[in-house]
């Protein structure tokens, strides 16, 4: 399917599945490619290590960096990246590295998604200390930010260390692939926005509506502002759950999320909402589909038909 990319309104993306069934590889690929081919903008992967639920067994996802890499091998158009990121799962400097190769394997289609993480499950099951998240983040974000944009860094702080380091060799831009922060926090927020390309919120930091932008947007805007930044330099993306026909509710990692009720409809209608959500400044979102089946990709495909044709 040929993409009309000067009429469609916002780039549209689909997450992968996390833990809402186990999937093996051949299938995760299978998804990839359709996405790819269907004319899809972006397929997307969260970094997570471990769920436990009270009533439920426990599940976990795939490795993120390994599955990327493997989607950078196997696609040659789509962007992607991690939604989003733990920073304090990784040495900042190696995350930085391995931002790197995937842009070089994928020829500069990488966006680095970053976040600080909160399941403090998989942070105690893994060995990652829980507390002093955010001081952890900032400092690793500067050793990211400035190994991908400058190529080199001497830095002894509190948590990290990266003592006259370089990232050698660069990858494919020479700014490194884009940064963005999934975060809604006013600390990271301003931690951030004075070197993030884009910011990227939740489904449910919105309601999964194109009128709850607009009060998440002016708290970002703000932040920007702080730092000196015009807001209109950082892209404005989101996540949106979508229900499609054998959908029975999304398995959520965090189990004390409210209930959201999901974007439903004919394709019609769902590039209405698509639409809404770009007119709110919006320019690239993540679906997130319930349920999350090469089905449900394929059912969306007439959705892009209708965004192309402006």
């Amino acid at each position: 399917m040929a993409m009309t990319a000067s009429r469609r309104p916002l780039k549209v993306g689909i997450q992968l599945p996390e833990v809402e069934r186990e999937v093996r590889w051949p299938e995760l690929l299978d998804m990839t490619r359709a996405i790819e081919d269907l004319g899809f903008d972006s397929v997307w992967v969260g970094e997570h290590l471990l769920y436990r639920w009270a009533d439920r067994p426990a599940r976990g996802p795939w490795e993120a960096w390994t599955l990327l890499a493997a989607i950078a091998a196997a696609t040659s158009r789509i962007e992607l990246g991690p939604l989003v990121a733990c920073t304090n799962f990784h040495n900042p400097a190696m995350l930085a590295k391995q931002a790197a190769t995937i842009d070089e394997v994928s020829g500069g289609r990488f966006v680095l998604g970053l976040g600080a993480g909160w399941n403090e499950t998989e942070f105690r099951a893994y060995g990652h200390p829980f507390d002093h998240r955010i001081d952890r983040f900032e400092e690793a974000f500067t050793i990211i930010r400035t190994l991908l944009r400058d190529g080199a860094i001497d830095f002894d702080g509190r948590w990290y260390q990266a003592r006259d380091c370089e990232l050698l060799p660069r990858g494919p831009r020479p700014g490194g692939p884009p940064l963005m922060i999934g975060s809604k926090g006013p600390r990271m927020l301003r931690a951030t926005m004075a070197d993030a390309d884009s910011w990227n919120a939740w489904y449910n930091d919105i309601g999964n509506r194109a009128a709850g932008v607009a009060a998440l947007r002016a708290v970002v805007d703000d932040a920007c502002r702080d730092v000196g930044r015009d807001p209109a330099e950082v892209e404005r993306t989101v996540a949106l759950l979508v229900g499609l026909p054998g959908g029975t509710g999304r398995l959520q990692g965090d189990a004390g999320q409210a209930s959201i009720p999901p974007l439903a409809g004919d394709p019609t209608e769902l590039a209405a909402a698509l639409r809404a959500v770009a007119a709110e400044g919006i320019s690239h979102v993540q679906l997130v589909l319930d349920p999350i089946t090469l089905d449900s990709i394929r059912a969306l495909a007439p959705v892009l038909v209708e965004l192309d044709r402006g």
